[in-house]
């Protein structure tokens, strides 16, 4: 297959820093798009992978998987896009297509495993798939997503995974008038989770650890905001909510946020703390309360969540910095020093 050389930002072993590579990427296929890539988000699981934390990472990697840029070329197949035209690309870019979840518009749920945007098996050249921080890329259209041009384009990146992460249990659990829902933690995937919350219509109850984040809490939209850490203003909330959306990475108390759902009232996590989380029985039990976990969402319905987010102006508050600064980045994102995702302007990378 005729390919062509790119630039790309990523590296080549877990303790080496990122830094420009050279990659291949596949001429354009009958139903490809090729995408001139404007900006790319940095998401914790980039670090985690460029560092192998989760193990089997394949070197070299180039990471990134919040992709946001320009179509430049169309293949002769291709019926939803044109050269020109805004598309993003988010964490999958396959799947198997022919099991229950791939033709039921779950492709993150696909039998035989997706094809990620990067360190995925590449079954176009072989080797691994790379990702965003690279200067272009090259997708099936089927994989590839309209992006508006009524919002800022870098702020849109990081819906490519934060966005959808919280959309999609959001949705599925019905979350909307009526319903007092809560948000446990206030980052990356938690402050889209209050915006988008907002916008379906819940009271929305924030929980931290830092009484500092009080005020941003409130102007990304919460109702409440609840110090995790006080029990006198926990224990006022017992009972009291339909839904809970977990965005917390690290050990926590499980029980805790359980007691605060009414009866047949869910807990869904997001966040992905590397240890089990212990829960005791009866948090379940004496409520009929569930407690449920949220992977992405299908390639339909991160197009729905980028509609909903262009129609309530929703992006995510964003750093951009320039590909130089993302060896920076990763540290200051290990402390949590970010407001609250990076996103890199990948005209830097020229």
């Amino acid at each position: 297959m005729e390919t062509k050389s790119i630039k790309a930002f990523g590296t080549e072993a877990a303790e080496a820093p990122l830094q420009t590579l050279d990659i291949k990427r596949r001429a354009v296929q009958a139903h490809d798009v090729e995408i001139e890539i404007l900006y790319c988000g940095i998401c914790h699981s980039d670090l985690h992978t460029a560092r192998n934390e989760w193990h089997g990472t394949i070197y070299p990697i180039v990471p990134g998987h919040e992709i946001v840029g320009r179509i430049t070329k169309v293949g002769e197949h291709v019926k939803g896009f044109k050269v020109g035209d805004l598309a993003g690309v988010g964490c999958m870019v396959d799947s198997c297509r022919e099991c229950e979840h791939c033709k039921n518009d779950q492709e993150q749920f696909c039998d035989e495993g997706n094809i990620q945007t990067f360190n995925s098996p590449d079954k176009h050249l072989g080797g691994q798939t790379y990702g965003g921080y690279s200067q272009s890329i090259t997708v099936d259209e089927s994989f590839v997503l309209h992006i508006s041009d009524k919002l800022n384009l870098a702020a849109v990146a990081p819906l490519l995974c934060a966005g959808i992460t919280t959309y999609s249990p959001l949705k599925h659990w019905k979350v909307g008038p009526g319903q007092k829902v809560g948000i446990v933690g206030i980052g990356g995937l938690g402050h889209m989770g209050i915006k988008i919350a907002k916008a379906m219509g819940a009271h929305v109850v924030v929980f931290t650890t830092s009484l500092s984040k009080t005020d941003d809490a409130k102007r990304l939209g919460a109702d409440e905001v609840v110090l995790s850490t006080d029990a006198t203003q926990m224990a006022q909330h017992a009972r009291s909510l339909n839904f809970i959306l977990d965005c917390v990475s690290a050990e926590h108390n499980i029980d805790a946020y359980l007691n605060l759902l009414k009866v047949d009232g869910t807990l869904t996590l997001v966040g992905a703390p590397m240890d089990p989380l212990p829960v005791t029985s009866f948090s379940l039990i004496l409520g009929r309360r569930s407690f449920s976990g949220s992977l992405i969402g299908g390639i339909a319905e991160t197009q729905e969540m980028l509609d909903f987010c262009a129609e309530h102006n929703i992006t995510s508050d964003v750093e951009v910095i320039g590909v130089n600064d993302v060896n920076d980045a990763y540290e200051r994102l290990l402390k949590g020093d970010v407001k609250y995702r990076f996103v890199i302007d990948m005209e830097s990378l020229k």
